[in-house]
């Protein structure tokens, strides 16, 4: 067998799994539960995200300590998106999925055995290194923090690290659920770490300085980093058991996700370059700007996670278990993706819209609070508004990138995100640190000008992909019409509660909210169902599956 990158890898013609007595409609069924457990999974654990981020803003609001930890964590968790889900998913998911689905049961066995133990390795290895060069890491990721605010923002640092090995361990956990279609508990396993840092949060948050409360949270953290990667062990212990821990490169399969491993290990990198070029450039711009832009992006990632990775996720392992000829996986491939950008469009169209137009009761209702108020609403607002601006392409991308990774293609994601990356950075610069001066604004809004051109870079990439996707499976088909009057719709819900906001008073953030954004749901739904272009049915299955 062998799998090249870019042509479809010539296989054995052993009948697609889906086929075996099941027809399209029952395929399909199954491609909604798991996007839609995925979904429920990730929805859980960003509710419970949101609850923490708003008990964060009670407490910090946008001051130096905010802006201390956001950058801090940051750091470590470079390392844990690294060699974490989204690595994981592209390098090793394809692989031990495939041999599931030829029940080579006992090959996957040790494929996952060696990549946990290799993980643990090198993760050991880094976190140890990254405690001690912690001081030159601050001065190349935070280099506008000075004084007290730098020397916290070390220390946070160093307690955090331990903490993303964890998580790098949790993440081979997810791998090994999702490879098995159990995604709810291995997408709602951060909920326990959400909890252990809000009860840090309440716990300590009366009675500690800012500074105190920020390594108290560090703390509470890395507590629960643990229990995230404890609650899912059990359950992939019954598909792993007993787990031999073998560092070895002896196997084909181990050497195939190592060799699948670096192109997205690079891939994932220069992307991760770019996020930290933001938070590099934000902490030029004085207080406020780092923790501004970690809570735009919180938002800005919520229908990115839940829409995007969910289908994206679901849809990962069931297109590497495609098995037949070349033109039988390509067909299997354009059907997936055409349900899958569909599903995604619907969710994420009005997601934008309402970034846009009704962002500020949205920021307002998850984070006014305490210390935090109406200028800092306004203020993540409009980096929130300008995030939008690549929100379905970001999306979307994530469901081209795992399909170029189901046929074992890691180059051209790596590609084109070198690419992205490339314009990111040059646009964030301009538009960051130039532009403001230019038209004479205060320089805390060049935050906007980096989520603007991190959107205009994402609309790129999404292009890039789609392109050379459909050059090697054929073109999937397009959807213009449908898109468009989810846009219309979107907007008409949009200008339908901006009405409702008007009479209602903005320092209520938790009545304006509900009576702005329900009433904009309610008529978005209501008006895509009226045109025919409605895709709920999905929802109604998972609540009403036994």
């Amino acid at each position: 067998m062998k799998f090249g990158t870019a042509k479809l890898c010539p296989v054995s013609p052993t009948p697609f799994p889906y086929n075996r007595g099941l027809n399209i409609q029952s395929r399909n069924s199954s491609y909604r539960t798991h996007a839609l457990a995925v979904a429920m999974g990730i929805l859980l654990s960003r509710i419970v995200g949101l609850v923490r981020d708003r008990v964060f803003a009670h407490f910090f609001g946008n001051s130096d300590a905010a802006d201390a930890f956001r950058a801090a964590f940051r750091i470590p968790n470079f390392l844990q998106n690294l060699f974490g889900e989204g690595v994981l998913s592209a390098s090793f998911i394809p692989v031990y999925a495939r041999l599931n689905a030829e029940e080579r049961r006992g090959e996957a066995s040790q494929l996952a055995e060696a990549v946990f133990s290799l993980l643990l390795f090198v993760a050991t290895i880094l976190v140890v290194a990254g405690v001690f060069t912690t001081p030159w890491l601050i001065g190349l990721i935070a280099p506008g923090f000075h004084g007290d605010k730098r020397l916290l923002t070390i220390q946070l640092v160093q307690v955090l690290f331990p903490g993303a090995a964890l998580l790098v361990l949790s993440a081979w956990c997810l791998g090994i659920l999702n490879s098995h279609r159990r995604f709810l508990l291995s997408y709602a396993a951060p909920v326990v770490w959400n909890v252990a840092m809000i009860a840090t949060l309440v716990w300590g948050g009366r009675h500690h300085s800012e500074s105190r409360l920020a390594v108290l949270l560090a703390i509470g953290s890395v507590v629960g980093s643990g229990l995230q990667f404890a609650v899912q062990l059990p359950t992939v212990m019954r598909f792993l058991w007993p787990l031999r821990l073998q560092i070895s490169f002896a196997t084909v399969h181990v050497r195939t996700v190592a060799k699948n491993f670096f192109p997205v290990f690079l891939s994932r990198g220069v992307v991760q370059i770019s996020a930290y070029v933001d938070s590099w450039l934000a902490s030029f711009l004085g207080t406020g700007a780092v923790s501004a832009l970690g809570y735009a992006q919180t938002l800005y990632t919520l229908p990115v996670s839940l829409f995007g990775m969910a289908v994206s996720a679901a849809e990962l392992p069931a297109m590497s278990s495609a098995l037949g000829t070349p033109a039988e996986i390509s067909d299997a491939l354009r059907q997936r993706l055409t349900q899958g950008l569909q599903q995604i469009a619907f969710f994420v169209i009005p997601s934008a819209v309402a970034f846009v137009l009704l962002g500020d009761v949205i920021v307002a209702t998850i984070y006014r609070t305490g210390h935090f108020q109406g200028e800092d609403v306004l203020f993540v607002w409009g980096i929130l508004a300008c995030s939008a601006v690549g929100l379905l392409a970001s999306t979307s991308g994530r469901l081209y990138s795992s399909a170029f990774y189901a046929l074992r293609n890691t180059r051209t994601p790596l590609k084109f995100a070198l690419i992205r990356v490339a314009l990111t950075l040059s646009l964030g610069y301009l538009c960051a640190l130039k532009l403001p001066r230019l038209i004479g604004v205060d320089p805390r809004w060049g935050t906007a000008g980096l989520t603007l051109s991190a959107g205009i870079a994402g609309w790129l990439e999404f292009l890039l992909l789609r392109r050379a996707l459909h050059g090697q499976i054929g073109a999937v088909a397009s959807s213009r019409s449908r898109i468009a009057k989810l846009w219309l719709v979107a907007v008409a819900a949009a200008a339908v509660s901006s009405g409702i906001k008007r009479v209602l008073p903005f320092n209520a953030p938790l009545l304006t909210g509900p009576s702005v954004l329900i009433p904009f749901a309610a008529v978005y739904l209501a008006g895509t169902q009226w045109l025919g272009i409605a895709n709920m049915g999905a929802v109604g299955r998972l609540f009403t599956r036994r």
